[in-house]
């Protein structure tokens, strides 16, 4: 089996990749049947020079291997005919801007592999780059929090090398007394948990959180049920909050009253109320003023998300009145954060810890006849140019009827 390390096209650029060099070599000594192809590229994190010392010498022409492997979308007229294919394609929920690819896809008959279909028999993801989507984002949150109170001036993660820098810069940092909320119990909010277990801060429980005062920094790691309530009254489990979610309404509120900085980093489905509305973020009771919203779910449950940023310019300011944005550092800003690629910020530890992923739970399916049906689960389309059977829900999506 030929595969390729496919060139990120996507505009803006993405340098990260799904096997960094010395990976390459790994993935060849563990399965003698693999050979890897690496297209040249200008912009990827590793360069072609790294590439070639391992063994790698890119190339221009990968058509002649059998699997590419790539991070964001490929554009249309780059796709090549007749390929298996692995990429984030964000076209599982229908995104209205993902629509073409889907469909040059199908008319290509290319098997599209999209790595959030990559899943465990449960359906919870097995490779992703969630952890550091949290780590990226969390740390943005503070250098949010610094500029808005004028309390430290920290480098963008982008200027940085690796995790270990960012830590570095982490432990210059005297933090106030203030209240951090973090939902979510997932790679991101694991991911998010690390830069505040990492700054020493203390973790408090919920009752502790909404009810006491504190003398140093502390957060509170909440899930579904501690922010949403059966509108009956019952307090059930959180699978039915997940079979059942327009039963329940929002409760995140009391955690608004004393919270400073909040970070985003639940998954969010569209069945579920929102955490707080926009007249919410009206109320005298609202207290947040820095929001890390790493899901990024535009004019959705964090209704102070109203456009994603970008890393270039990765903070705005939300004036709950007008319901539109305004500079972050006006006195009525609520601070957002909404970095919608933020993986991109540390190509580097990304790259390595999705490679590691990708290396224990794809590559041996090629070789062991997938008898854990990883390709079965993650396979959308066939190569006769049809949706499969578990993705046939997205017809519709392709035949533009929704």
């Amino acid at each position: 089996m030929k595969f390729s390390i496919i060139k990120e096209r996507k505009n803006p650029p993405d340098r990260r990749v799904v096997f960094p060099p010395a990976m390459c070599k790994e993935v060849e000594q563990k399965y003698p049947d693999a050979s890897i192809e690496v297209e040249s590229s200008d912009i990827r994190f590793f360069k072609d020079e790294q590439y070639a010392q391992e063994g790698f010498m890119p190339i221009t022409d990968v058509t002649d291997c059998e699997v590419m492997l790539g991070v964001k979308e490929v554009p249309v007229d780059a796709l090549i005919p007749n390929k298996k294919y692995f990429f984030f394609s964000h076209t599982i929920k229908k995104a209205p801007y993902n629509r073409k690819l889907l469909q040059a896809v199908l008319a290509k008959n290319i098997e599209l592999y999209d790595h959030e279909t990559i899943t465990k028999p449960s359906g919870s993801r097995l490779i992703g780059f969630g952890r550091y989507a949290g780590i990226v984002g969390a740390y943005n949150g503070f250098i949010a929090y610094g500029k808005k109170y004028n309390l430290w001036n920290m480098p963008k993660a982008e200027h940085l090398s690796n995790l270990s820098e960012m830590k570095q810069e982490l432990d210059k940092l005297e933090l106030p007394a203030i209240k951090i909320c973090l939902t979510g119990n997932g790679k991101v909010a694991h991911g998010a948990k690390e830069i505040l277990d990492h700054l020493k801060i203390k973790e408090v429980t919920i009752e502790q959180y909404l009810n006491d005062s504190f003398s140093e920094a502390v957060y509170c790691k909440i899930d579904v049920l501690d922010y949403n309530k059966r509108k009956d009254g019952q307090v059930l489990d959180k699978y039915d909050f997940y079979n059942n979610a327009g039963e329940y309404e929002s409760n995140f509120m009391r955690f608004a009253k004393v919270t400073n900085y909040f970070i985003a980093g639940h998954f969010y489905d569209n069945s579920a109320p929102f955490l707080f509305t926009r007249e919410d973020c009206k109320s005298e009771d609202f207290n947040i003023k820095v929001v890390a919203d790493v899901s990024c779910d535009i004019d959705g449950p964090v209704a102070c998300t109203i456009r994603p940023s970008t890393i270039a310019d990765p903070i705005y300011g939300y004036d709950p009145e007008t319901e539109s944005e305004i500079d972050f550092m006006d006195e009525r800003a609520i601070v957002v954060m909404a970095v919608d690629n933020l993986p991109c910020e540390l190509p580097k530890d990304a790259s390595e810890g999705f490679g590691e992923m990708f290396l224990e739970h794809v590559i041996p399916a090629f070789y062991n006849g997938d008898k854990d049906g990883v390709l079965e689960r993650a396979k959308m389309t066939t190569s006769d140019g049809k949706l499969t059977e578990r993705y046939a829900y997205l017809q519709d999506y392709v035949d533009g009827k929704e």
